[in-house]
């Protein structure tokens, strides 16, 4: 790998930011971090269906709906469908993985540069 410049780091920097940006707004609300807490502190395998989410969070499912629409918009959650029934679950492939990029590719360049 080529060593890279000041302003080449800063671009993949900034590149790493818009590839992250929905999952940042997707987790940035509170109210969708609650709903993330639900979904990961659950024992149940299949995932949560918006009614048990709701009673978990005390907010009402058109809120609920909102919120795991956006999240799945990001790619940080998933949905199954069993017949009339929608289970959502937190993709284990998810795109955390690009905060991680973001954050580490910060932490070298501050490394790097300071």
């Amino acid at each position: 790998m080529k060593l890279m410049n000041k302003q080449e780091h800063l671009n993949m920097i900034k590149e790493d930011f818009l590839n992250a940006q929905k999952v940042l707004l997707a987790i940035g609300d509170e109210t969708r971090q609650s709903i993330l807490l639900v979904l990961m502190g659950t024992d149940c395998q299949t995932g949560l269906r918006v009614g048990e989410i709701t009673e978990q969070t005390h907010l009402s499912r058109p809120a609920v709906s909102h919120h795991l629409k956006i999240l799945r918009e990001a790619g940080v959650i998933l949905m199954r469908k069993e017949g009339t029934k929608n289970f959502y679950y937190i993709n284990v492939r998810t795109k955390f993985d690009l905060i991680k990029t973001l954050v580490l590719d910060i932490e070298k360049f501050m490394q790097d540069y300071y």
